[in-house]
């Protein structure tokens, strides 16, 4: 069983020392996705919502997420992404605007935070673009889908 790794000898967090460690080219990808109801979907997918391109709007949002990782997860290492894309879907069946991010680096420590933190800022950027429609979206099952390099090597999610 693991241990967790940002706490010091005496209990208290600590940003983890990376120093060490080899520079490997790292990729995360996570996802999730934002409900909505009809009038909204609709809204999103013919672009008439009065505001704006809503999905336009939500990407320009997460990458500037990924970029500002380090400012807002306290015990995360300000890294040099060399890449950040954010997907949609819309998912016609469940009424969800599907969310993807794929981050990229090479450096000493993993993308995971900034691939999750793309998505999360996204997904609450389609919120505030929607929310003078619907005030009950939700926003949920953000994960990590799969992250490769590192000493801990590849990660893939088993849905």
């Amino acid at each position: 069983m693991g241990e967790f790794t940002h706490f010091n000898d005496y209990g208290r967090a600590c940003m983890v020392d990376v120093g060490g460690k080899k520079e490997t080219d790292r990729t995360a990808v996570a996802a999730g996705r934002v409900l909505v109801n009809r009038e909204t979907f609709d809204l999103i997918k013919s672009g008439g919502h009065k505001k704006g391109d809503v999905l336009a709007t939500a990407q320009i949002g997460g990458i500037m997420g990924a970029k500002r990782t380090p400012e807002i997860i306290p015990m995360c290492h300000p890294i040099f992404l060399t890449g950040v894309d954010i997907e949609f879907d819309l998912n016609e069946e469940e009424l969800a605007v599907e969310i993807t991010a794929t981050a990229r680096c090479t450096g000493q420590t993993g993308v995971e935070m900034e691939a999750m933190t793309a998505v999360s800022v996204a997904a609450l950027t389609v919120y505030d673009m929607c929310k003078a429609v619907q005030k009950d979206m939700v926003i949920d099952n953000i994960r990590l889908l799969k992250k490769t390099g590192g000493k801990s090597g590849e990660f893939i999610r088993q849905e």
